[in-house]
């Protein structure tokens, strides 16, 4: 099936490598009955992909039954997915069907499938391996063929270290994954899908569009996006009713950017976070050089500590290599003087003191300095880019980004 009559038929924008990968994928897993699960940050359009699986197979005339798991309780779920028998509990008045058997021969998206309690978890995975279920409060065995796509934005690998997601159930849903790319890794397609939001926000208040400047538009590409396209919607939808004005700046659309940094500096990795935060201000990179020039310095002192017990002549050092090369070669008797101590101090400071000046000048480029920090780590664990990023405090995508981005070997 041709992706862009796919991209036509269910109003898909954009043209980015990873957006039309997976509707290749979709399309081409379509007249199969295999299992799907779809991963993707919150907000970048999952629930499209199951209406294309769904239309494409040869279950297109059965019914397609989306389902949020995480807006229905806890108690409540078993009843919605399986159905229940009169009287099987309070306030069961009459005997229910659940979605498995009413979708029967169509097609069930489970959408946040991790937030599914462990027993559902168990009952959900027979009826993909048998396609048998059990009402709540009877004994009879049903049948279904229904179709299972399921759509998470979080981690389940991480979800099934953490005991909160069953593993054999998610191989048996993983059958063929499909990974949507967040907004910020789709490059020319978030000013493509302003400009459709844009219009659609004109027709339906009927006013004129709204447009961005030059730099308005840099700083759209530039933003991390971290709710993705639907926070560029409700934004475009913000801007096209508040501003009167129809030519957007810069300056108006960083109001509704409260988040927005020009530098995309590492991001802060912690364990309780699954979205990647950047830094809040340029200081934690600066103390990092900050903290080295004070290593630096405490070594030096170290090493003339060491010469003036060791009695060198500083008088013939002529610079810091010398420094390092006497240090190493000279054994002679320890000298304590005063006047040596002085002559010691006095010679680094005059042989070092330029040295030390073009050091700060270049570290007032925070670019370069990421560049340094990236290649240092990278050389500290030998090309392994996972514990790299750990030393740096970053996630391992942030640091494969950055290479790129930097074109660091």
């Amino acid at each position: 099936m041709d992706v862009q009559k796919i991209k036509q038929r269910f109003g898909i924008i954009g043209n980015s490598h990873g957006l039309n990968r997976a509707i290749d994928v979709a399309s081409q897993v379509s007249p199969t009955d295999l299992s799907v699960l779809i991963t993707g940050e919150s907000g970048t359009g999952k629930e499209v992909f199951p209406q294309i699986i769904h239309n494409f197979s040869s279950r297109k005339h059965g019914k397609y039954i989306p389902v949020n798991c995480g807006a229905i309780p806890d108690g409540t779920i078993d009843s919605e997915l399986f159905g229940h028998e009169k009287g099987s509990f309070t306030g069961a008045h009459d005997s229910r069907q659940g979605y498995f058997e009413v979708a029967n021969n169509g097609t069930i998206f489970l959408d946040e499938v991790a937030e599914l309690p462990m027993s559902t978890q168990v009952r959900l995975l027979r009826v993909l391996e048998t396609g048998e279920f059990l009402r709540v409060g009877s004994s009879k065995v049903q049948k279904t063929n229904v179709r299972v796509i399921a759509a998470t934005n979080v981690d389940l690998v991480k979800a099934i270290e953490e005991n909160k997601f069953r593993e054999d159930l998610y191989y048996r849903l993983n059958t063929v994954p499909i990974v949507i790319p967040p907004l910020k890794e789709r490059g020319g397609d978030i000013y493509l899908l302003f400009r459709k939001f844009a219009t659609d926000f004109a027709e339906r208040y009927r006013m004129p569009p709204v447009s961005l400047n030059e730099e308005a538009r840099r700083i759209l590409d530039n933003y991390e996006w971290p709710g993705n396209v639907r926070q560029l919607k409700n934004i475009t939808e913000q801007l096209s009713v508040i501003e009167e004005q129809r030519v957007i700046s810069e300056d108006i659309l960083k109001k509704y950017l409260p988040d927005y940094y020009p530098n995309k500096l590492p991001a802060i990795y912690r364990n309780d976070l699954v979205d990647e935060k950047t830094f809040a201000t340029e200081r934690e990179i600066l103390y990092k050089i900050l903290f080295d020039m004070k290593s630096d310095l405490n070594n030096l002192k170290k090493l003339v500590n060491g010469l003036i017990e060791k009695g060198i002549d500083l008088d013939d050092i002529k610079s810091a290599d010398h420094l390092i090369q006497s240090y190493n070669q000279e054994s002679s008797s320890v000298i304590n003087t005063p006047d040596s101590k002085t002559a010691a101090i006095n010679t680094i400071e005059e042989s070092n003191i330029e040295d030390t000046e073009e050091f700060v000048e270049e570290s007032l480029s925070l670019e370069d300095k990421e560049i340094e920090l990236i290649k240092k780590a990278l050389e500290k664990h030998n090309g392994k880019r996972k514990y790299a990023a750990q030393d740096l405090g970053i996630s391992e995508r942030t640091l494969y980004r950055k290479i790129k981005e930097y074109d660091i070997d």
